[in-house]
C-alpha cells in the first residue's frame, strides 16, 4: 500500500511539472507573437518615389487649389477658437518630394495660439500624403515652443496618408509616424452621409475617426464632403468641442 502511495505521488508530480512546462511554453509563444506584432508596427516603412507625387491636389474629399481659404470656429471652455487655413503658393521639397504648404493658423479669443505649416502632396493614385509639419505654439501672444514638429526623413519620422482617394468603411491607415511624438491613425467609419452645419447641408460625405495611441483623450470624428472638397465638421469626443466650417473662399 505504501509503495502504491509513493507511485501515485510521483505520477501527480509528473502531471504538475508537465502542466507548468506547457503553460510556460504557451506564454513564451504568446509573448513572441506579441513582440512580432510590435516589431511589425515599428517597421512601418512607406515606399516613397518622388516621381509618383504632385502638388496638384484634386482628391474629391480634400482638394487644395492654391488660394483656397477655409475658416472654422468652435466654442471651447477657454473661449472662441478660430482656425484659418490657407493653401499657399509656397512649396517645400522633402526627401525629393515637392509638397504644398498648407498654412493652419489658430486664434483663441482673438489672440494667436498656433501656426502650423503642413506639407502635403498627392500620389498618382489620388491619395494625399502628409510629409510633416512645422509648428509654432504661442502662449499669451509669445512664441512658446515647436512641439509637434516632424519632417519625413528626419530622426526616423515617416510620411503617412492624410486622405485616401477612395474611402472604404472599416479601413484604417497611418497618417504619420514619428515614434513617441506623432503616431496619428485614421479609421473610416461611415460614407454617403448627409450633414447639416450652420453654413450649409452637405451630401455624400465621409466620416473618419482620428486617434493616436500616444493620447487616449485625443479622439475626434471628422466629416469631409466632396461638394467643398474639405473638412466641414470636427467633433472632439472627449471635450465635446464642435468645430464647423463657417466660411470658404475658392480661387
Amino acid at each position: 500500500m505504501k509503495q502504491q502511495t509513493i507511485i501515485i505521488i510521483i505520477l501527480a508530480l509528473i502531471i504538475v511539472v508537465g502542466s507548468m512546462f506547457l503553460y510556460t511554453s504557451k506564454q513564451r509563444n504568446d509573448n513572441n507573437g506579441l513582440n512580432s506584432q510590435n516589431q511589425k508596427i515599428e517597421e512601418y516603412n512607406p515606399q516613397i518615389n518622388p516621381a509618383d507625387f504632385s502638388t496638384t491636389i484634386t482628391n474629391k474629399y480634400f482638394s487644395l487649389p492654391v488660394g483656397k481659404k477655409m475658416i472654422y470656429e468652435a466654442e471651447t471652455k477657454d473661449g472662441l477658437e478660430k482656425i484659418v487655413i490657407e493653401v499657399t503658393s509656397e512649396t517645400k521639397v522633402i526627401e525629393g518630394v515637392t509638397t504644398v504648404v498648407y498654412l493652419d493658423t489658430v486664434y483663441l479669443n482673438g489672440q494667436l495660439h498656433e501656426i502650423t505649416r503642413d506639407y502635403l502632396a498627392q500620389h498618382r493614385n489620388g491619395d494625399v500624403w502628409y510629409f510633416g509639419e512645422e509648428v509654432d505654439n504661442y502662449e499669451n501672444g509669445k512664441l512658446k515652443d515647436h512641439a509637434g514638429t516632424f519632417i519625413h526623413g528626419k530622426d526616423g519620422a515617416k510620411a503617412g496618408i492624410w486622405m485616401k482617394a477612395e474611402q472604404k468603411v472599416g479601413e484604417s491607415y497611418r497618417q504619420e509616424y514619428f515614434k513617441g511624438e506623432a503616431e496619428d491613425m485614421r479609421d473610416v467609419v461611415a460614407a454617403g452621409l448627409t450633414v447639416t452645419t450652420k453654413l450649409a447641408t452637405y451630401t455624400d460625405c465621409v466620416k473618419v475617426y482620428d486617434w493616436t495611441p500616444l493620447d487616449v483623450k485625443s479622439r475626434e470624428h471628422k466629416t469631409y464632403c466632396p461638394s467643398v472638397g474639405s473638412l466641414v465638421l470636427n467633433e472632439h469626443l472627449e471635450t465635446g468641442k464642435r468645430s464647423e466650417l463657417v466660411e470658404i473662399v475658392n480661387p
